[in-house]
């Protein structure tokens, strides 16, 4: 075989070895938002009937799903501006400075992240058992931030790796004063660190099953709510659900990705 042969054998199986990959990512998002079309009316949903919208129109009229969604938007808001504040600025005093058990810390804040998520669960259940607080928004609150908090950090350490202190010491021997070195000098460096880590801790408090089950109490998040739906099949509507979140999410994605494309291109 020729050496040209070859490179187009290559190229060959290299296009069809992407192709499986792509199948194998996208086959399964794109049965859920097929079967948001479906007509059929049948558990477990899962039989072709023919296409149709009805499913969307009746998305509104299920109550307890857009509920469940709505704490889940909530939850996920909350959690990312808190675990993004205590995350920044824990990233930031870990970074300037030192102090007995900070190697201890620094640790430690690895044991979130690698903790299996039913641990993690049980161990909250039992610290808000022992403390006597109910479960519900409170407590899923809490947990996602215990969660998230983490996440935030490494990203806005990892920005700081190449951070120079000097420019603060520059600005406040020009005569700003530490609040306003931080709001117009730090802050602007750290942004897509902070960005980065908001992004991730929204998509990990959105997205949690596990840990919510042991904490939610009475407060069904939209997670759960699928979860409870799969022994009778998933309905439609929550395929539906399921695509309008998909398409804000693409929608978010070319926006952002757009706009990153147009400041390099300039």
């Amino acid at each position: 075989m020729s050496r040209k042969a070859k490179v187009r054998t290559k190229s060959i199986l290299s296009k069809i070895f992407c192709s499986l990959i792509y199948i194998v990512l996208f086959m399964p998002i794109a049965v859920v938002v097929v079967n948001s079309f479906n007509a059929t009316t049948s558990k477990p949903y899962l039989t072709w009937k023919g296409f149709t919208f009805d499913w969307y129109v009746k998305l509104f009229e299920n109550q307890s799903l857009l509920t469940s969604f709505g704490n889940t938007m909530i939850i996920a808001l909350v959690t990312t501006v808190l675990s993004t504040i205590i995350g920044t600025l824990g990233a930031i005093g870990m970074y300037k400075y030192k102090f007995k058990g900070k190697g201890i810390i620094d640790g430690l804040l690895y044991i979130p992240v690698v903790i299996p998520e039913i641990v993690m669960g049980i161990s909250l259940l039992t610290v808000f058992a022992k403390v006597s607080i109910p479960r519900g928004m409170l407590t899923l609150i809490i947990a996602h931030i215990t969660f998230c908090v983490p996440y935030v950090i490494f990203n806005v350490r990892a920005r700081l790796s190449g951070y120079d202190i000097s420019i603060e010491e520059a600005s406040m021997d020009l005569g700003a004063n530490r609040i306003r070195t931080f709001w117009e000098i730090t802050l602007p460096v750290l942004r897509p660190g902070i960005t980065a880590g908001a992004l991730l801790a929204f998509t990990l408090s959105i997205d949690d099953v596990i840990i919510s089950y042991f904490v939610n109490g009475n407060t069904m998040t939209y997670p759960l709510q699928v979860m409870a739906s799969i022994k009778s099949g998933v309905a439609p509507d929550v395929n539906a659900l399921s695509a309008l979140i998909l398409a804000g999410t693409i929608i978010f994605v070319v926006l952002t990705q757009g706009n990153l494309f147009k400041k390099k291109k300039q």
